[in-house]
């Protein structure tokens, strides 16, 4: 199961959703701003979901210029960002994002596996990099892990 197979969304999404519920705590996430950036709707709804149904405050973009106008008025506790984005690529945002007072940490997720993008986004900051397709349960491992978030 993973985002990328999330076409179609609704019942297929919920039943999965539902069979991963039992590693996914539903308040794991509570009183916690997540901004999801990612240009696939399908990817960035599911992520949406699965986030708000864990209790987070989900904001979402589908571009990099509204990635950045999100980040600045949702003061995000972390960033799910997608490196190939339309109007600002992801290495864009991310700069932004890393200008900002105290910035938050910001999972990359890509199709895109070539080390030097890799290299790239780690130097500018980027606290994990994931290659798509990413499971739910892993981006909800990854997000538990940057937050610093212990599992009860």
């Amino acid at each position: 199961s993973s985002l990328d197979d999330a076409g179609t969304v609704g019942s297929n999404l919920r039943s999965r959703l539902q069979s991963e519920a039992p590693i996914m705590s539903p308040e794991q996430f509570n009183g916690l701003r997540l901004l999801v950036v990612d240009d696939d709707l399908d990817i960035l709804e599911s992520m949406e979901i699965a986030l708000s149904a864990m209790g987070a405050d989900v904001a979402t973009a589908s571009d990099g210029n509204t990635a950045v106008s999100m980040f600045n008025a949702h003061s995000p506790h972390a960033v799910v960002l997608d490196m190939m984005l339309p109007k600002r690529s992801g290495f864009l945002v991310l700069e932004k994002i890393q200008e900002s007072n105290s910035p938050p940490p910001v999972v990359m997720i890509t199709a895109n596996q070539g080390r030097r993008h890799m290299q790239y986004a780690l130097d500018l900051g980027v606290r994990e990099y994931l290659v798509k397709p990413v499971p739910l349960t892993r981006l909800v491992d990854t997000l538990t892990k940057v937050l610093d978030i212990s599992e009860e």
